[in-house]
């Protein structure tokens, strides 16, 4: 595993933390990253179909035991900033009607604002290299 990603967390902590993001997505505080840099994002929304309610609806189904890791953010001017990834494994259909079961690799920036927390959703896509849960 990556020296710079930490699973030095206690289930609870974790707990604690996907609780916070599942409120800011339940109360619409969220965003997934669709820029130029995110093509991955768009493709896999593209590819299954995820209108914004299904987006959603993954978002809310991840579970404490689908924590793998977080990591410290390396874009410049953000290096203070924690990513939490987790990887869910669900249920989808392909463009193609086929019911596939893919594991989603997701990672959170939790931004603390003025107007309080919110999500940003940097990757949303299919897995695309090997990761090691914390707690399976």
């Amino acid at each position: 595993m990556n020296q710079h990603y930490n699973q030095n967390y206690t289930w609870e902590q974790i707990n604690e933390i996907l609780a916070m993001i599942h409120d800011c997505i339940r109360e619409g505080r969220f965003i997934i990253s669709k820029n130029e840099n995110r093509q991955e994002n768009i493709d896999f929304i593209n590819e299954y179909n995820l209108n914004s309610r299904r987006q959603k609806e993954i978002l809310l189904k991840i579970k404490t035991e689908d924590f793998c890791h977080s990591l410290q953010n390396t874009k410049v001017g953000f290096e203070h900033e924690v990513l939490y990834v987790f990887c869910p494994q669900v249920t989808l259909f392909n463009f193609d009607g086929i019911e596939e079961l893919v594991d989603i690799y997701t990672k959170f920036n939790l931004i603390d604002s003025e107007s309080g927390k919110r999500v940003v959703v940097i990757s949303f896509h299919k897995r695309n290299k090997p990761i090691d849960y914390l707690f399976r």
